[in-house]
């Protein structure tokens, strides 16, 4: 695990002033532009509302005495429920603020950048403690509200890049580098890939990324890709398998490498209905580690990607960041992935190393 770390200057909401002064207009016209009361001309709300979106500014939903305040809330902005990563992240997070006031709540934002920047508007009018996102990449609107927000913002998931404030997470890059590397050793030649869409998918097209680079320096490629949107499930891993190992068959790939575990064990059951010899004719790996497939005849070779412990350090940064008795400090936290060789991945030979 690597960690770094630097002290940041402290930071404040914006309010109403600050954005009545960039668009040069009253505190009481800002706030029925806002409010979508009064009588306001149509250019007049256009440029609130574009100054207002350009700030990051986020109306208080908390009224009276409570406006200045902050609510015992932790806003936790995950790209999915049913993705079996994030209730791991979830139950880290929970174990650790289980023994403090703060609560988390969670949005889902199904991987769109347009649902995030409105879940997150929608968070942050209730003035939480902190917020935790997965993900570096947002929107323009969303890196302005998370800047401007004065709270302790952590992304996690991924180090691959420059957090707004802190990060948890691993180096998605090389861990899909680490595992061609181990494919490049078992001796496999001829390598394809499955999995989802990657424009929305930044994690995903990383470990693509840093998987292809380490394929490209031992003179290799990947000789065929299959891809799809949606859930992902076994019966799409094993439709993927089939028509790309049909689409194949004249000259035949010996490793198949899987997005995610789920689809990846989808292919391993299709190998098995067909009898195709894992790993001795076709090598198979996946990523994430999911547990529960543990239970199948064969182990599929994977990658933990630490999700228990990313939400437990993530929750930890938003408690330290918010003791007022200590320095405030942004932090960019790295974990070690473990690789599981499994069942589906030759062995290395000896005097290998």
């Amino acid at each position: 695990m690597s960690e770094f770390s630097g002290t940041i200057p402290p930071r404040r909401p914006l309010t109403l002033r600050d954005v009545s002064e960039a668009a040069n207009v009253s505190e009481m016209t800002v706030s029925r532009v806002l409010r979508n009361r009064g009588d306001v001309s149509e250019g007049t709300r256009n440029r609130v509302l574009k100054v207002a979106r350009e700030l990051g500014y986020v109306p208080n939903k908390i009224a009276g005495a409570l406006a200045s305040s902050r609510v015992n809330l932790i806003a936790v902005i995950i790209p999915s429920m049913s993705n079996m990563v994030f209730p791991e992240v979830m139950t880290g997070i929970s174990d650790v603020l289980d023994h403090t006031e703060l609560q988390p709540v969670v949005g889902v934002t199904n991987y769109k950048p347009e649902r995030e920047e409105a879940v997150l508007y929608q968070m942050l009018s209730w003035r939480p403690s902190g917020v935790i996102i997965a993900g570096l990449e947002h929107t323009e609107a969303s890196k302005a509200m998370l800047a401007a927000s004065g709270i302790p913002i952590v992304e996690i998931m991924d180090t691959d890049g420059d957090p707004i404030d802190s990060a948890v997470g691993i180096s998605h890059r090389k861990a899909g580098k680490r595992i061609a590397q181990e494919i490049i050793t078992a001796g496999y030649k001829r390598i394809g890939f499955l999995g989802s869409k990657m424009p929305l998918d930044h994690r995903a097209r990383k470990r693509f990324e840093g998987f292809t680079e380490a394929l490209a320096k031992a003179g290799l490629e990947i000789a065929d890709s299959e891809f799809y949107s949606g859930g992902s499930a076994l019966q799409k891993g094993r439709e993927m398998t089939e028509a790309i190992l049909n689409r194949n068959a004249h000259n035949p790939l010996d490793f198949l490498y899987y997005s995610n575990d789920m689809i990846g064990a989808g292919g391993l059951l299709y190998c098995q209905e067909k009898g195709i010899k894992v790993p001795h004719e076709l090598g198979l790996a996946g990523f994430n580690g999911i547990e529960f497939l543990d239970g199948l005849s064969q182990r599929l070779a994977t990658m933990d990607a630490c999700r228990n412990e990313i939400g437990r350090k993530a929750a930890e940064l938003i408690l330290e960041r918010i003791d007022e008795n200590k320095p405030s400090e942004s932090k960019t936290i790295t974990l070690d992935p473990t690789l599981q060789i499994g069942d589906t991945l030759k062995r290395k030979k000896l005097g290998q190393t």
